[in-house]
């Protein structure tokens, strides 16, 4: 295992952790257990996840421009038939 999951994967079960708790437990302080989970999720673990499934890809062929639009349009027309 790579150590990018293995530090994305601890950062998720922290958050999920964090939330948890603050839902289960009836102290002062829940609401901030909440709080930082989702912030932990949202500022740490979405950015490690997208970085790890983004590496080494090309943005273009994701992004709608009139070429990738040509070719949907294409493929649209041959599936059609």
């Amino acid at each position: 295992m790579k150590p990018i999951h293995i530090i994305t994967l601890i950062a998720f079960l922290a958050s999920l952790g964090s939330i948890v708790c603050g839902l289960i437990l009836e102290v002062d302080y829940s609401e901030k257990l909440i709080g930082f989970g989702v912030l932990g999720l949202f500022l740490v673990v979405f950015p490690l996840f997208s970085y790890y499934r983004w590496k080494g890809k090309d943005a273009k062929d994701y992004m709608l421009t009139k070429e990738n639009l040509a070719k949907m349009r294409e493929n649209q027309r041959e599936n059609k038939y």
